[in-house]
C-alpha cells in the first residue's frame, strides 16, 4: 500500500465469539483514541482467543500493519528478562537468594556484595542511573555500561526501598544473566522460547528482520522526564541521564544494541502467549517452561512501598510489577509490565489469562493508558461471562 488514509482502518486477525467484544474496543481505539497501528492478544488456557491487528506500522500511514509486525515495547521487555530469569532459577542455575557478586563479582564493589539476584531484579540494588553523564550510545556499549554500573556505590541502602531502574536494568540483568547462563538474555530468548515458539519477539532487532518494525511515533515533545517529572537526584540519575528520546527506537544503534530493559521488539500475540504460559501453569505449546512453584516465586512482591524514582506506590516482584493500581484488571494475583507509551503484557493465573498490547503511537500516561484500559475491560467482561 502506498497511499497515506486517514479513515479508520480494517482490522485484521480473529477473536472467539465469546471475544467479539475486544474486537469492538480494539477498532474504537482507532476511532476515538487516535490508534496509528496496533496489535493485541488474549491467551485463555493455553488458548489464542483473540489475535488482532490494524492500523499502518509508519507515522504517514502508509504502510499496513501486517501480522508479522514488530514494534519497540520499551520496558514492557523487562517482564520478557524476568520470565528469562525464572527459567534459570526453575533449571536450578541460580536461586533468587544468591548474591549478584556470586557470578559477577566485580559487582560487589563499593558495598554491594550483599544484593541479591532477586533485589535486583526488583529495582533494589540502588543502581537506578549512572554516577558519570552518559549517552545512549554509551548505554549501548554494554561492556562499558557494566563496567561502570559495576564500580558504582549504589544511590541508597540497597534492599532498603526501591528505585525503578528505568535504563539501567537492561545492562544489569544481562550482565548477570550472561555470567550464569552463557549466553545473553537476547541469545537466550531467541534459542529458548522465540525460535522455537515462533513469538516473534527479540532483544534488539537483527538487520534481517528490520522491514518487520514499525515506526514509533511519539506525541509532541515527549521525552523520558515528560512521562514522569524530574524532582530528585534519584530521578535524575534514573530518567535524565540521558534524557531519553523516544525516536530513538527507530535509529540503528539503538536495534543493533541488545538492551533488556527498553529495546525489546514484539508482536502481541507473542508475548500474549508467553504470559498465557505463566498463567497456565508454565506450559507453552505442550511445553513446561517452569513449574508452578517458580512461576509463583518468580512473581511474589519483594518489595511494596513509594518507588523513588516513578514517585508512587509500587510492588516489584522479581523483574515483574505486581498489580498495585489495578491496571492489570481486578485481580491482586495479576503481574505483568507495561512500556513507556501504552505497551503492555501481564498474566491473570485466577483466570489462565495472558494479554498484551502493542502499538506505535506513545501515549502520555505514566500507568493506565486508556486505550489498554478498554482493552483489559473488554477482555475481563468477556472472561468472566464463559
Amino acid at each position: 500500500m502506498t497511499t497515506a488514509s486517514t479513515t479508520t482502518p480494517a482490522i485484521s486477525g480473529r477473536t472467539d465469539p465469546r471475544f467479539a467484544a475486544v474486537r469492538g474496543a480494539f477498532e474504537r481505539n482507532f476511532a476515538e483514541h487516535g490508534e496509528i497501528g496496533a496489535g493485541f492478544a488474549v491467551v485463555l488456557e493455553g488458548v489464542v482467543v483473540a489475535d488482532l491487528w490494524g492500523g499502518h506500522s509508519d507515522a504517514q500511514r502508509t504502510k499496513l500493519w501486517a501480522p508479522d509486525t514488530v514494534t519497540n515495547v520499551w520496558s514492557t521487555t523487562k517482564g520478557v528478562a524476568a520470565i528469562c530469569f525464572a527459567i534459570l532459577v526453575d533449571r536450578g542455575q541460580a536461586s533468587y537468594e544468591d548474591q549478584v557478586a556470586k557470578f559477577w563479582p566485580e559487582f560487589a564493589a563499593a558495598g554491594k556484595d550483599g544484593v541479591t539476584i532477586a533485589q535486583l531484579l526488583s529495582h533494589q540494588a540502588g543502581l537506578c542511573g549512572f554516577a558519570e553523564t552518559v549517552t545512549m550510545e554509551d548505554i549501548a556499549d554494554q561492556a562499558k555500561a557494566e563496567r561502570l554500573l559495576a564500580a558504582q556505590a549504589p544511590l541508597w541502602t540497597p534492599g532498603a526501598q526501591s528505585g525503578y531502574h528505568a535504563v539501567t536494568y537492561g545492562t544489569l540483568a544481562n550482565a548477570l544473566f550472561r555470567r550464569i547462563e552463557g549466553r545473553s538474555l537476547a541469545e537466550f530468548l531467541d534459542d529458548e522460547l522465540s525460535r522455537p515458539h515462533q513469538l516473534g519477539l527479540s532483544v534488539g532487532l537483527a538487520e534481517e528482520r528490520a522491514h518487520l518494525a514499525s515506526e514509533i511515533v511519539a506525541p509532541p515533545e515527549l521525552s523520558s522526564t515528560d512521562a514522569n517529572p524530574v524532582s530528585s537526584p534519584t530521578q535524575q540519575a534514573a530518567l535524565a541521564n540521558p534524557v531519553l528520546d523516544p525516536l530513538d527506537a527507530n535509529k540503528a544503534y539503538w536495534r543493533a544494541a541488545p538492551i533488556p530493559s527498553v529495546n525489546g521488539f514484539a508482536t502481541a500475540r507473542g508475548l500474549a502467549r508467553l504470559y498465557g504460559a505463566l498463567a497456565n501453569d508454565g506450559v507453552l505449546d505442550g511445553a513446561k517452561l517452569m513449574s508452578a512453584a517458580t512461576i509463583a516465586d518468580a512473581s511474589r512482591s519483594r518489595i511494596e512501598g513509594q518507588d523513588l524514582v516513578l514517585g508512587m506506590e509500587a510492588r516489584w516482584a522479581a523483574g515483574f510489577l505486581r498489580n498495585t493500581h489495578n491496571v492489570y484488571g481486578d485481580k491482586s494475583a495479576a503481574f505483568g509490565h507495561s512500556g513507556w507509551g501504552g505497551s503492555f503484557a501481564f498474566a491473570d493465573p485466577e483466570r489462565k489469562l495472558g494479554l498484551a498490547y502493542v502499538m506505535n503511537r506513545m501515549g502520555q500516561n505514566l500507568i493506565g493508558d486508556p486505550r489498554g484500559l478498554a482493552l483489559i475491560e473488554a477482555t475481563l467482561k468477556c472472561t468472566d461471562a464463559i
